[in-house]
């Protein structure tokens, strides 16, 4: 079954995801493309470096080709972000990114990203979807070669590196970081942002690298900067005595940092250092956009700054949706998606890891030092996620409570509001607050929860647990 989820659809290599099934997606983008009278403007084809991802972006490019679009495929693996700036460098259509991201070695799969350089909002994925069952239907996917294509005048290699990076140059002070003299430890996870934030930070950081060779295996782990995984990272940090750690996972959409003292910053950390740092030492004015599973600390600094707060359902494309209509200086989630304004509305994992170092560089100090006088001006935030496996006839008794959902209190504390932008969001009279969300595909409950008195950090989830009997 060929379905888009949140971002693309994504599947096991030789069992669901095959070329058949590649083609048969293809057609459909392709379909959809030509449809909004968008074909002429052609599609960029990116890819990460999964098994056989290159032979993917070939067929794709075909399917493209042979529907008279113009297919311009990157010369080398190339991170999401960076195809979807060629679009903008292209004035393409959009573009089709085979990726799986941070998913197991295993996976691979296909992400549309329209004009706006974004990632496609639920429209768009709803109407491919109604393509696809429409291919899936007729049994007809058009189709010719990349040696024809080639004559045609409908394929093209591009190697959009060095223009992103120059849109990277605009906007992170690249001079800063050059006067901070700071020694830097970056891994790019076997994945397509390998040479990126090298490349960048040439000749202004020192800079060690890891894991910078394609390895459709991961080196036997995910592709996932997250503190568990990123174990190595940590060690060579402190062995090299480093101020920073620099992470990306597969595709270079997502960030990982690791601070001087092999501490693992989360992404909650780095959206509130990030939005402290654009505001305060960058000059900028403007709303705030994140999902709902993401820190409140946002909207403590917000209000201080006189700022809105956009809260989203879980997901950046909505994170990119506010960003492209209300103007959000910065848009991010806990999972570790971020963009800024200027930039395109698509989450940037290189971006966000060279602003990190920009802060470091600008404010001489640690991170952690950096948060600790967050905290000390605006509190500390205590934030954590559990998942909570069911089955699937409890998944379905507990969604059905969940409708009437409405606790008086919880743990004893007043609730004040309930939300129920994705999921149920209870929030707490002291400020705390709880979410829970059902998981689309599993039977999983994912539980977020935020405080400020560390004491509550397990007793909320486990108090709504037993509310909920689950």
């Amino acid at each position: 079954m060929i379905k888009f989820g949140t971002d693309g659809w994504r599947a096991i290599i030789a069992e669901d995801f095959t070329f058949a099934n590649v083609e048969i997606v293809a057609q459909s983008i392709a379909n959809y493309v030509n449809e909004i009278g968008s074909g002429a403007q052609g599609l960029i084809i990116g890819y990460d470096n999964r098994f056989l991802s290159e032979h993917f972006a070939q067929r794709v490019g075909e399917v493209l080709a042979g529907n008279k679009i113009p297919a311009f495929v990157t010369a080398a693996p190339c991170p999401t972000p960076v195809t979807a700036y060629a679009i903008l460098e292209e004035k393409a259509a959009g573009a089709i990114m085979i990726t799986a991201s941070h998913n197991p070695p295993e996976y691979n799969g296909i992400k549309f990203i329209p004009w706006y350089a974004g990632p496609a909002v639920p429209a768009i994925t709803n109407r491919i979807e109604e393509c696809l069952e429409s291919v899936m239907a007729a049994g007809e996917v058009n189709k010719t070669t990349k040696e024809k294509s080639l004559e045609a005048g409908l394929w093209k290699e591009i190697d959009p590196k060095e223009s992103y990076l120059n849109q990277l140059a605009k906007i992170v002070d690249l001079g800063e970081i050059g006067r901070a003299g700071l020694k830097i430890v970056l891994d790019p996870m076997f994945g397509a942002g390998i040479g990126y934030l090298e490349k960048l930070l040439e000749n202004r950081a020192i800079c060690a690298a890891l894991h910078d060779y394609r390895d459709p295996l991961f080196g036997g782990t995910l592709p996932e900067p997250t503190g568990p995984i990123l174990r190595t990272l940590r060690k060579k940090v402190l062995q090299d005595r480093a101020d920073l750690g620099l992470a990306l996972d597969g595709d270079a959409d997502r960030f990982g940092i690791i601070d001087d003292d092999g501490t693992y910053i989360s992404p909650n950390q780095v959206l509130s250092l990030l939005y402290y740092h654009l505001v305060k030492r960058k000059g900028l004015q403007g709303p705030v956009a994140r999902t709902v599973a993401t820190t409140h600390l946002l909207d403590k600094m917000a209000h201080s700054f006189g700022q809105e707060v956009v809260e989203t359902p879980v997901g950046f494309k909505y994170i990119g949706q506010m960003m492209r209509e209300k103007g959000s200086i910065l848009g991010g989630e806990e999972s570790g998606g971020l963009s800024i304004a200027g930039h395109i509305p698509e989450k940037d994992g290189i971006l966000a890891a060279a602003l990190m170092a920009e802060i470091r560089a600008a404010t001489g100090k640690s991170l952690q030092r950096n948060l600790q006088e967050l905290a000390d001006e605006f509190g500390r935030f205590h934030s954590a996620r559990i998942d909570v496996h069911t089955s699937r006839e409890i998944k379905e008794k507990t969604l059905n409570l969940l409708q009437g959902y409405a606790p008086k209190d919880l743990a004893g504390i007043d609730v004040k509001e309930i939300v129920r932008i994705d999921g149920v969001k209870i929030l707490l009279a002291d400020d705390s607050w709880v979410l829970i969300r059902p998981s689309g595909t599993e039977p999983l409950f994912r539980i977020y929860t935020e405080t400020q008195n560390y004491s509550l950090i397990k007793i909320l989830p486990e108090a709504l647990r037993s509310a909920l009997n689950i």
